[in-house]
């Protein structure tokens, strides 16, 4: 698979040209790498070319700083759109992909057709929050916080049902960098869309799930009602809804995907 020399750093991707007239292009959240989406774009094959990447820092994606942004992580996505000459396509990111997704459709909003953005808020967590953390695997690394992290993740059902799952999504959180999950946690911590919503003039697709609480339905809601264009749904998954409930979060994603206009259905603006 081929990686990208962007800003300084290798980007690992994979682009599926499968034939169709649109691309979507997939964002992982923090401390997961692309293989988040397998069984979501499983279900979306038939119908877009697919264009997968690991954020700066996590995956295969190298990083060679300390500190990153959102809007930096926002402009690597740029330059793979740009490398494989693609012009709109279909932007879908969770949680911390969610919030390069609001980045984007801000800052870029001419190279999206329509934003689907899962499990993320306009503002995630609090700094002390996130300083915290930063200051809790530092010392003690990413093993430091599986279990908790496994409980942010996942529903309980979830967890004993599917055990083979959850241990495939936590092994890779522990081989994610070190230096990429903390500079990312960091990019996480510093971003704050709450002021700029009205300017994310792309389509929007907010996905929450109803027993997150990292970033909750409260938190889509407040999305939705900033987002000039946009509807929102709710789907019973904790915070990887993609992975607890891959065939109903694409076929969310193909809704929004191929719906003629702006899909203003249970909030209209």
């Amino acid at each position: 698979m081929p990686t990208l020399k962007i800003a300084g750093n290798d980007c690992f991707y994979t682009y599926e040209d499968l034939g169709h007239d649109d691309t979507i292009v997939f964002s992982n959240s923090l401390g997961t790498d692309l293989t988040m989406w397998d069984k979501v774009v499983h279900n979306l094959r038939k119908h877009l070319n697919i264009l997968r990447y690991d954020t700066r820092g996590h995956g295969q994606s190298s990083i060679n700083s300390d500190t990153v942004t959102i809007a930096a992580l926002g402009e690597d996505v740029i330059g793979l759109l740009d490398h494989l000459k693609l012009g709109k396509v279909y932007f879908c990111g969770l949680s911390m992909g969610g919030l390069i997704g609001q980045w984007l459709g801000i800052h870029h909003p001419e190279r999206f057709i329509k934003n689907i953005i899962a499990n993320t808020a306009a503002k995630i967590g609090t700094v002390d929050g996130w300083n915290a953390r930063i200051a809790q695997v530092k010392e003690h690394g990413l093993g430091s916080i599986l279990d908790g992290t496994a409980q942010r993740w996942f529903t309980p059902a979830f967890r004993q049902e599917h055990p083979e799952a959850v241990r495939d999504v936590l092994e890779k959180f522990t081989q994610t960098s070190l230096q990429g999950y903390i500079a990312c946690c960091a990019a996480v911590r510093d971003a704050d869309f709450r002021k700029e919503l009205s300017n994310l003039k792309v389509p929007t697709l907010v996905i929450s799930g109803t027993q997150d609480e990292v970033t909750t339905t409260v938190d889509g809601e407040f999305l939705a009602s900033g987002i000039p264009r946009s509807r929102h749904v709710q789907l019973e998954a904790n915070h990887l809804s993609s992975v607890e409930l891959p065939t109903e979060f694409a076929t969310n994603v193909l809704y929004a995907a191929k719906n003629e206009g702006d899909f203003y259905l249970e909030i209209y603006h």
